[in-house]
């Protein structure tokens, strides 16, 4: 498969606006964790917001990752259309190798991510159930 500048340009829109998502992620994640503070400070009972602090830390940590995957992600791909502009093939086709798999990184982190926010949610559940 020859490598054009039109093969890494089609990853533009989609890391861009995966890094959208991520970026919303982490702005809801924040949201929660202001009004867990506030109820935490409120409330004498910290059992459950003590669960919860430990399941927010993790996917804060999860979320720089996935941002910072998919940031080398898009740094990789605009190397790699450097790359075949200044026709350097070979390079390009490594550079544009390394591009993909930091952007498989970011969304299997996403989806680690997104499985530890479903176990946060039906915490919250159970305890409403009590």
């Amino acid at each position: 498969m020859q490598l054009t500048i039109s093969t890494p340009a089609l990853l533009f829109p989609a890391i861009t606006l995966l890094l959208l998502a991520y970026t919303n992620r982490f702005l809801s994640l924040a949201t929660l964790i202001r009004g867990l503070h506030s109820k935490y400070k409120a409330d004498t009972s910290h059992h459950l917001i003590i669960r919860q602090i430990k399941n927010l830390r993790s996917r804060l940590t999860m979320i720089r990752y996935m941002q910072a995957f998919g940031v080398l992600s898009f740094l990789f791909t605009v190397i790699c259309m450097f790359l075949l502009f200044q026709e350097q093939i070979a390079w390009a086709n490594i550079v544009f190798g390394i591009s993909l798999f930091s952007l498989l990184l970011s969304l299997a982190i996403s989806l680690i991510e997104i499985q530890i926010s479903t176990k946060a949610l039906e915490l919250e559940l159970s305890d409403m159930e009590k």
